[in-house]
């Protein structure tokens, strides 16, 4: 069964007698007893070099009598315990464990040899063809029905599912897909996710997490000391993105200074999130002021100041400024040390959107655009933007750990006090969430590979290909630049001569995306439909942007003729 469509073929709780918790690593008694004798430690069961446990349902088993048994009271053997034992692309076979690695191997070929037919296959930056012959192929795939009584093995459901992914996808690795805040992984980045997959860590408890529960404070520590945080004072916790982030921040203010009649202000040009989430909280969507923006699309802070003072008149209580480093458009960011003094001076929680800017940090170029960020109690980071990270790699940031006391829970089967008492620690209240994924291990896999200074070079080659971007439509007759861009997005239109230009500029995105040939964004700015060039890929070269907007132009001269030549 090969699916292909016709148009393309080939955080720790808190307690008054235990210390806040700050990033730094649990260091049990032991540990200081081994350093004064100069004596090696076992390796704990969480080292890679340990052996299995008997007792593990992964080791194998093991010969004679069970572990602990009396053998003076019977000759006969312990009875052995039942194993499965799993063949080639066996679809039963577990990821951890002994046999772990070698069940794995075969399948991850597989994976990557279905991944590379489907990306000749696909031919481009995008499948080509309509959204329904799209929705078709999917439906196709599965036989309309994904679950069927009997399965039809590994090899055929595997192979084909992902040669259908590679085959059907918005690739951001092609120079051409350049629609949105969403960038090429490193090889690398996706192969630590692979080994966090298989050994499907869960953090919200210590016996569920040992290592990751130790590595994932240790992120968070590098993250608060690139944002200028004091590492020993800060908190944090990695997120599903900025809109859990951003919610977090929001939850954080309200409990902050909890009133009757809230009011949070960010700018005109802050992400939807904030809105959605303050209604999600019970403040009220309505809750939410935006604040006018300058000629630059910064949060203006006389307005802030002006429309502060007059809520306050009229009996509202402020309870959050929330100032973005990096719009979604104009990548823009807001004046931080200005709105940090007028949130102090009002007494509201100072949280900073910096998803998208934030990793302009690793940029000795860039770095000096975030001045102020180390005044916010809050940040919201997405790696996954300016990190070159596979979804989700975000991260929520405290100026101080003990803002995460409202989060703090004591749950009798995930962190009794008399287990943390002796370093079997929870980030339990650390989070919204419960059950959550091991994505601290891909992060320090690409710190550790890269350094800042990498991943900086990465952040400078894409702030290049925005700055070539901008000038070669600044050069161009049929193409307008809205302004200059900040970060790595750029804003533009193709001017029409004939035709509505607002129709022309959504028409020409859609054909790119039905011919395949090309992923741009879409916008508005005033009321007008523009186009968005987000370049997230640092391998992509000039040349490469150079051809992308050749696209745009055939595309919108094709559009703009259309009609008024039939």
């Amino acid at each position: 069964m090969t699916a292909k469509w016709s148009a393309r073929t080939g955080g720790v709780p808190r307690t008054s007698d235990r210390p806040e918790h700050t990033g730094e690593p649990v260091r049990h008694p032991a540990d200081a007893a081994d350093q004064a004798t100069g004596e090696a430690r076992p390796a704990s069961p969480a080292s890679p070099a340990s052996p299995a446990s008997p007792a593990s349902p992964a080791s194998p088993a093991s010969p004679g009598k069970a572990p602990g048994a009396n053998t003076a009271a019977t000759d006969e053997p312990a009875a052995q315990p039942t194993r499965r034992t799993p063949g080639p692309l066996d679809p039963a076979a577990l990821a951890g464990g002994v046999a772990g690695a070698t069940a794995l191997a075969p399948l991850i070929d597989l994976v990557l040899e279905s991944l590379a037919k489907g990306t000749v296959e696909r031919g481009g930056p995008t499948p080509a063809g309509s959204p329904a012959a799209i929705a078709a192929a999917a439906a196709t795939a599965v036989e309309h029905n994904p679950l069927p009584d009997k399965g039809i093995g590994a090899e055929p459901a595997l192979a084909e599912l992902s040669r259908l992914i590679a085959m059907g996808s918005a690739d951001p690795a092609d120079p051409r897909c350049a629609g949105h805040l969403h960038c090429p992984p490193l090889a690398i980045a996706v192969a630590a996710e692979v080994a966090a997959g298989a050994m499907n860590q869960s953090l919200d408890s210590w016996d569920q997490a040992p290592v990751a529960t130790e590595l994932e404070p240790w992120v968070v520590r590098a993250m608060a000391e690139l944002v200028g945080y004091q590492p020993d004072q800060a908190g944090g916790v990695l997120t599903s993105g900025g809109t859990e982030s951003n919610l977090m921040g929001l939850l954080l203010a309200r409990e902050f200074a909890p009133t009757q009649r809230p009011r949070v202000y960010c700018s005109a040009a802050a992400h939807f999130s904030v809105q959605r989430n303050a209604g999600i909280l019970g403040l009220g969507e309505d809750a939410v002021i935006p604040v006018p923006v300058t000629a630059d699309q910064r949060m203006d802070p006389a307005a802030l100041v002006a429309t502060l003072m007059a809520d306050r008149a009229g009996g509202y209580r402020p309870i959050a400024v929330v100032a973005t480093a990096g719009t979604t458009d104009f990548g823009v960011i807001d004046p931080l040390p200005e709105l940090a003094a007028i949130a102090t001076a009002h007494d509201a929680w100072f949280h900073v959107d910096a998803a998208y800017g934030g990793g302009a940090l690793f940029s000795d170029r860039l770095a000096p655009l975030l001045r102020g960020l180390d005044l916010a109690d809050s940040i919201a980071i997405d790696l996954h933007k300016f990190g070159w990270q596979p979804v989700a790699a975000g991260g929520f940031l405290t100026r101080r750990a003990s803002a995460f006391d409202p989060l703090t829970r004591r749950v009798a089967y995930l962190n009794p006090t008399d287990d943390e008492d002796l370093g079997y620690r929870s980030l339990l209240g650390y989070s919204l969430r419960t059950t959550r994924r091991l994505d601290a291990l891909k992060l320090a896999v690409t710190f550790r590979a890269l350094g800042r200074t990498g991943l900086g070079v990465l952040v400078d080659a894409c702030h290049d290909l925005a700055g070539h971007a901008a000038t070669a439509i600044d050069a161009h007759p049929r193409l307008v630049l809205a302004a200059r861009p900040v970060l790595s997005t750029v804003v533009f239109h193709f001017q029409a001569r004939h035709r509505d230009p607002d129709q022309v500029n959504a028409a020409l995105r859609r054909r790119l995306l039905t011919e395949g040939s090309a992923v741009v964004g879409r916008t508005e700015v005033d009321g007008r439909i523009r186009l968005k060039l987000t370049l997230l890929n640092p391998h992509a070269t000039t040349a490469d942007v150079d051809a992308l907007l050749a696209l745009v132009v055939e595309a919108g001269e094709a559009e703009d003729t259309a009609e008024a030549t039939g």
